[in-house]
């Protein structure tokens, strides 16, 4: 096999022990290389999903022109699990198929964030939001942070997920249908997070992680069956977010 191809391969997806196992042994049954490929391969999948899985509930408000039915706190706290997660796996070092997709729904949850303040007559603060979010990130991001914080902001991520996915689950309760809450948006985050279940125990090897994304993607559910509840319900009229 071209020796391209073999870079290319051990370079994303496989060691070079498990290169040998597939195309030097024929052993394509070999269970712990099979993992590292699945993992590897479902961690690239989501990271490429991710670069587009809010769009479509952003180009929904955009074509709306109303963030009805999306909860502003909720956003927050979904907000902060993300960026938890992405800034632990950076100062652990861990590799970037394990945690990649964070910078991407990070940037399209903070959009969001804006989105819902700018229908709601609120841009000064959705400016706000932007300025003071990404002072926080860059701090967070620098030596001048403890690890003992970034370890207690990411172990706040399951509280913070479970309140935002219930704040949301609420309000659609109370609305009785879902508003401009994407469907397509909603089951991706769901997939994904069942998804990431197996790749945080592969490649990472953390419980903090894995569990975390176990609470994700139990929470996520919840929407989903909210989803399919409402789905054939209409709202009655488009008002602002107070």
């Amino acid at each position: 096999m071209a020796e391209w191809w073999k870079e290319i391969l051990v370079k994303f997806l496989i060691p070079e022990t498990c290169y040998d196992e597939f195309f030097v042994n024929f052993n394509f049954l070999h269970v712990p290389c099979l993992k590292i490929l699945i993992s590897k391969g479902l961690g690239i999948g989501i990271i490429m999903g991710s670069v587009m899985v809010k769009l479509p509930q952003i180009f929904k408000i955009l074509g709306a022109k109303s963030a009805e039915g999306l909860n502003f706190t909720s956003i927050l706290l979904e907000l902060v699990a993300i960026t938890g997660m992405m800034v632990y796996s950076i100062a652990n070092s861990f590799p970037f198929s394990a945690w990649g997709e964070a910078l991407f729904l990070m940037i399209q949850t903070v959009a969001i964030g804006f989105l819902i303040q700018y229908y709601g007559g609120k841009t000064s603060k959705g400016v706000g939001l932007l300025s003071i979010y990404f002072a926080l990130l860059s701090l967070l991001l620098s030596p001048l942070t403890p690890m003992a914080v970034i370890t207690m902001l990411q172990t706040s991520n399951m509280p913070a997920v479970v309140i935002s996915r219930l704040m949301q689950a609420a309000t659609n309760y109370q609305n009785g249908h879902t508003g401009q809450l994407s469907a397509v948006t909603v089951f991706l985050l769901f997939a994904g997070s069942l998804a990431r279940i197996f790749t945080s125990v592969q490649e990472t090897g953390d419980p903090l992680m894995a569990l975390t994304f176990t609470v994700s993607a139990t929470c996520n559910g919840v929407i989903v069956a909210q989803l399919l509840y409402y789905w054939n319900v209409v709202p009655p009229r488009v008002k602002k977010v107070q």
